[in-house]
């Protein structure tokens, strides 16, 4: 697994990919809480937290983590190294879950940089150092369980396709599914929304963001990432086969 995580991010870096895909996260965030005007800057808020940018990060990653996996399995199969990659000593848990932290690890990477928006914020608050840690906290050990499942869901359409764009396609269709879709359908049946509601991923982000750490919330972001690379596993031994 080291090894084909190790392959994954000097691939990454050995290219425009991972540098473009930090630079990106970075200036997009950076303009939509900064310089934008609009309901996501955080100087025209009033409030010295850091919501605005819990609020704007699902957005931009379920375009980014896409980005970044669509080519893990595609490209594979495109240059017809996926047989190769499959025949060496490694099992397939083992090749997935180098794919899989290689993306994660590239996407924390881009994370750990808007710690300095949490200095910021704290140094611009009334009195200064007027922030809610405890909610920041939380909300950031949320988003890292949010870019796992990305993560998880970007691998497995990857590998469902040679065609890196249909595996990007699919991978913001499903991420979006699973963050806002439920949301929508729980509109639809008032009944029971709250059941509905609570098999998204933007209930769980948010309970989080409460400054909470629930079970529950961890539960669930660890068995919907289990479950995709698990059909990912399944999927490369049905090729394999």
């Amino acid at each position: 697994m080291k090894t084909i995580l190790l392959r994954e991010i000097k691939s990454f870096f050995g290219s425009t990919i991972g540098y473009l895909v930090i630079a990106l996260f970075l200036i997009l965030n950076g303009l939509f809480l900064w310089i934008f005007k609009g309901e996501y800057n955080i100087l025209d808020s009033g409030f010295a937290d850091m919501t605005p940018f819990f609020s704007l990060s699902p957005w931009i990653l379920i375009f980014l983590i896409p980005a970044v996996t669509m080519r893990s399995f595609s490209d594979e199969k495109k240059q017809g190294t996926l047989e190769l990659l499959l025949t060496k000593p490694l099992s397939i848990w083992e090749i997935v879950n180098g794919k899989f932290l290689g993306a994660l690890l590239l996407i924390v990477m881009a994370i750990i940089p808007t710690f300095i928006y949490v200095v910021a914020i704290s140094r611009l608050g009334m009195p200064e150092g007027n922030i809610d840690m405890g909610s920041t906290i939380g909300s950031y050990f949320g988003l890292l369980f949010l870019i796992g499942a990305y993560s998880a869901i970007g691998i497995f359409t990857s590998a469902l396709s040679d065609n890196q764009i249909v595996a990007f396609i699919i991978s913001v269709f499903m991420c979006f599914f699973f963050y806002f879709g439920f949301d929508g359908l729980a509109s639809i049946s008032p009944v029971y929304s709250t059941m509905i509601t609570a098999l998204g991923m933007q209930d769980h982000f948010k309970s989080m963001g409460r400054g909470v750490i629930d079970t529950r919330d961890i539960l669930y972001f660890v068995s919907l990432t289990v479950l995709f690379l698990s059909l990912t596993v399944y999927k490369l031994k049905s090729l394999k086969l």
